[in-house]
């Protein structure tokens, strides 16, 4: 089976790789001027102030755990967001008070707070009406942070889920300025061009609160999201339902979003369109496949390994749902299972343009399964990690690395300001081949993403299922050389086979200086042999939630000649006793 395409099966101009991406930035630059001007102006608030909400209708749920706990603390004065606190006062008001964190201030906004406080009850409905009216006083108006996609989009879906919990408590007055508040809010968000990575986001949660909403207002607002929701499903959920920012994490909260969709357009008498059920069934399907055997999700391209008890949430619809298959070619994965190893690899290029904010420089990456512990991971990068774009690179992933450089880099400076963290100069032909048989799964991975240093990386795997054992070979060989060249000075880089660590896995190298002993939580061991240069286990970092854990890394070192080549050969062996 052979996967060749260009990044997420989108086409972008070759300018979003790289070249003309100035001249975007500066577009980009200006019409985000020309928008900020426009949105802060008394016309465009007059626009979306009409038509007046009649009330509430639908009441849809969003399938994503809950933790009232969290929201009695909240009760109690202690705000926890984002690895950020405050204390507050019994009634403190958090938007008129210093946040510790960027983080922190985007999830307030975001009303992050809002599903868990929700959750407890009464007084839980009755704070969070208080501290809405806190927001409204300060940020009702348009407001550059408050209003940006970043925190509008997931302010209006928790707004519209919330709206008749909170308005069982609410006085008459509360209840109107809640549907006005709403109804602005959802107005503005389906406006909005920025972000375009978003934009099915988008139309998803502004149908949502469309449902929400009675009347002519709501109507509107549910034409309007479905318009928009109809241009985007089936060029954001690919044919086998990966996201197109190829990202696992992104693929399943667009399922929740999706599902909360399909249940309030039921509630309002509306038939669920046919592409809104067939990207439901297809996200599921994918949500099965990013799932590894230790229950979290594989973490890739700004995805992270999310918990098991919220994949099962997000499948919990369809229990029964089909198997997934061994490879995903549109999303670029292939898995591969046999005795106790399971793996998922990167077969595919990063994204292009847009879709590459939170995109990773890391062709050929794996994430390995032993006997139910995730011993070989990434650094599990995400854009929770405000600031921290040097984990996107090579070397934070488990694949090949070379010199100080990276398989394509994400923007910085004005480009990035201008149009987000785009990743470029990646990888822009990445080439797949798998064979399955009875004994064991063979995967051969070819990527151009070390073009710029002359070489072209190739990985070879074979998943032996007889001895349960996974053997790798990374080779780089010369990419395009010139007729001659390898006659010419002597050239060497130095190169590097990285294998992450997951924070709960432990590594220590043998008395031969290279084979390296690997050992998860539930104790059992693996072998990990090479014919490397040089070996050493050295410390990386790993992000939970965008919060860094200590975690280490194994690094098989060699040279190599560009015009020559040179290769690694490694294996994965469970350790006997």
């Amino acid at each position: 089976m052979a996967v060749k395409r260009s990044a997420s099966g989108l086409k972008f101009p070759a300018s979003s790789r790289g070249g003309g991406v100035l001249w975007k930035a500066v577009g980009a630059e200006l019409a985000s001027h020309v928008a900020r001007e426009w949105y802060g102006s008394g016309p465009h608030r007059l626009l979306i102030a009409f038509p007046r909400p009649e009330g509430l209708a639908a009441r849809p749920h969003d399938p994503r755990p809950v933790d009232p706990e969290h929201g009695r603390k909240i009760l109690t004065g202690a705000l926890a967001l984002d690895g950020g606190a405050l204390r507050l006062a019994l009634d403190g008001d958090p938007f008129d008070t210093a946040s510790p964190s960027r983080r922190f201030a985007v999830s307030l906004h975001r009303f992050d707070w809002l599903p868990d406080l929700a959750a407890v009850g009464s007084d839980g409905a009755r704070r969070s009406l208080r501290l809405i009216d806190d927001w409204r006083r300060v940020f009702g108006k348009w407001n550059a942070f408050s209003w940006s996609p970043e925190c509008l989009e997931r302010r209006v879906f928790h707004l519209a889920c919330a709206a008749k919990t909170l308005a069982a408590e609410g006085s008459d007055a509360e209840i109107a300025d809640l549907t006005r508040d709403l109804a602005r809010q959802a107005r503005h968000l389906v406006e909005l061009n920025s972000a375009p990575e978003r934009a099915l986001e988008r139309a998803a949660v502004a149908t949502v609160a469309g449902c929400v909403l009675a009347g002519k207002s709501g109507e509107r607002l549910i034409d309007k999201g479905l318009k928009a929701l109809s241009r985007h499903l089936d060029r954001m959920v690919l044919a086998d339902g990966g996201h197109a920012t190829r990202s696992p994490e992104a693929g399943v909260e667009l399922l929740f979003d999706l599902l909360t969709l399909d249940d309030a357009l039921g509630q309002r008498g509306r038939p669920s369109p046919e592409a809104l059920s067939r990207a439901i069934d297809r996200l599921s399907t994918a949500t099965r496949f990013f799932t590894l055997g230790d229950g979290h999700l594989a973490a890739f391209h700004g995805g992270e390994a999310i918990a098991p008890a919220r994949i099962a949430a997000a499948l919990a619809h369809d229990d029964a749902g089909p198997r997934p298959l061994n490879a995903a070619p549109h999303s670029g994965y292939h898995r591969m299972v046999g005795g106790s190893i399971e793996l998922i690899a990167d077969c595919g290029p990063p994204p292009a343009g847009p879709l590459s904010v939170a995109a990773c420089a890391q062709p050929a990456a794996v994430e390995i399964v032993c006997a139910k512990d995730r011993l070989i991971t990434s650094c599990g990068w995400s854009p929770e990690a405000a600031g921290a774009n040097a984990f996107r690179l090579s070397d934070a992933a488990s694949t090949v690395s070379v010199g100080d450089g990276s398989a394509g880099r994400p923007l910085s400076g004005f480009r990035a300001r201008a149009l987000g963290p785009w990743l470029v100069d990646g990888a822009r032909q990445v080439e797949a081949k798998r064979h399955d048989d009875v004994g064991g799964v063979w995967l051969d991975i070819v990527h151009d993403g070390w073009r710029h240093v002359g070489l072209q990386h190739a990985r070879r795997l074979f998943l032996d299922a007889v001895n349960d054992e996974l053997r790798g070979e990374d080779s780089l060989t010369p990419f395009a050389a010139a007729p001659g060249a390898a006659d010419g000075p002597r050239r060497y880089l130095p190169f590097a086979v990285r294998f992450h660590l997951h924070p709960e896995a432990r590594a220590s190298i043998a008395r031969d200086g290279k084979s390296v002993l690997i050992r998860g939580p539930s104790n059992i061991g693996w072998w990990l042999r090479n014919d490397a240069v040089d070996v050493e286990i050295a410390p990386t970092a790993h992000f939970d939630h965008g919060l860094a854990r200590k975690a280490g890394q194994i690094v098989l070192k060699s040279q190599v000649r560009p015009e020559v080549g040179a290769k690694i050969r490694w294996k994965l062996t469970r350790a006997e006793g």
